[in-house]
């Protein structure tokens, strides 16, 4: 159990959860309703949807395999992981803030699952922002 609490246990933690998040989008249109949306929508907004939610899913699952693959090497304090590090804080960083900035609340709003989803996401937002940063800041000791 004090591994998993460990900042090494905490990357690998999250990589798992960020693999687990590619592999959700497999099943995301569905759970969005998006067949139906994009049903009146062009061929070509059809395409890049699922084109752009695919390279979604697939930086979620690389940006999860480096911490779970290479953890103790994140955290050498070398140039290059540290600098990754910092390039995965930015990237979630964004990611949380697009959580509260840009999602409208009337989507979330009065609705339990949608509401859920909410906390959820912004929960794990949180968290990986959170540990990537506590790595990077271990880096840059």
């Amino acid at each position: 159990m004090t591994q998993l609490l460990s900042l090494t246990g905490q990357l690998r933690l999250v990589g798992g959860a960020l693999i687990f998040m590619g592999l959700v989008h497999v099943a995301l249109p569905r759970i969005l309703g998006w067949p139906a949306d994009l049903r009146a929508s062009s061929l070509l907004t059809r395409q890049v949807s699922y084109a752009h939610l695919f390279f979604i899913a697939l930086t979620c699952a690389l940006l999860g395999s480096l911490p779970l693959a290479f953890a103790p090497a994140l955290l050498t304090g070398a140039p290059l992981p540290t600098f990754l590090l910092c390039g995965q804080t930015l990237f979630w960083g964004l990611r949380w803030i697009m959580e509260f900035a840009y999602f409208s609340p009337r989507i979330w709003r009065g609705h339990r699952l949608r509401t859920a989803g909410h906390v959820g996401l912004a929960v794990l937002w949180t968290w990986v922002t959170a540990v990537f940063a506590a790595a990077a800041a271990h880096g840059l000791r």
